[in-house]
């Protein structure tokens, strides 16, 4: 099996993360710090769902792949071609700047024996998504989690998406598009199973 990029370790979230107190600080002062008063109606309320919407965005860092991908099939009556969800749409933010990362992402997959639920495809891209991200890491971070659970014979990835660190600021550049793959097992080794991958990625 080719080594792909591993999981990087996540930090003990229960013993390290502030409190939501100190969350709702923390927001007041990027209120004040934008120019803005925190104290004033529309601003009053705003430190606690910003906070609360936090939570949510980043939940992938209290979800762990492999309770999601633990659960696979065998009673697959002998299919072992290629298993292959596409266009799965997901939102992320960008480690360096902490804005939108708006894609799609395509997962597939060569059995050897076992399949997996297809929402669990979907549910690992999410768990990844809802993190700091850095799209060549994701794309990684999702081969690695289904290599290393479902022990296939080759995992592909790719994923398309728009960077708002590009679209909002910097060089403000609406509509780029950026495009990263991983390729472990048969479809690193063998081209052809490279463009089956992209020719039913794309539906020609």
């Amino acid at each position: 099996m080719d080594a792909v990029v591993k999981n990087f370790p996540q930090p003990d979230l229960k013993s390290d993360r502030p409190s939501q107190q100190e969350a709702e600080d923390a927001v007041r002062v990027l209120l004040r710090w934008a120019g803005d008063d925190p104290t004033r109606e529309g601003l009053v309320d705003t430190p606690a769902r910003v906070a609360k919407s936090y939570r949510e965005l980043f939940a992938g860092y209290d979800m762990d792949p492999e309770d999601v991908l633990g659960r696979t099939f065998e009673e697959v009556a002998g299919y072992d071609d290629m298993v292959l969800v596409k266009d799965i749409p997901f939102f992320s933010h960008c480690e360096h700047h902490m804005v939108p990362i708006v894609g799609k992402a395509h997962v597939a997959y060569l059995p050897n024996g076992r399949v997996l639920g297809l929402s669990k495809i979907a549910r690992v891209v999410e768990i990844y998504g809802r993190r700091l991200q850095t799209q060549e890491a994701m794309t990684a971070q999702i081969a690695a989690a289904i290599d290393e659970t479902l022990r296939p014979r080759g995992v592909a990835i790719m994923i398309e998406a728009e960077h708002m660190c590009m679209a909002m600021r910097g060089v403000q550049k609406q509509g780029s598009t950026t495009l990263t793959t991983t390729f472990t097992g048969s479809f690193k080794v063998d081209p052809a199973e490279q463009v089956r991958f992209m020719t039913m990625v794309r539906g020609r």
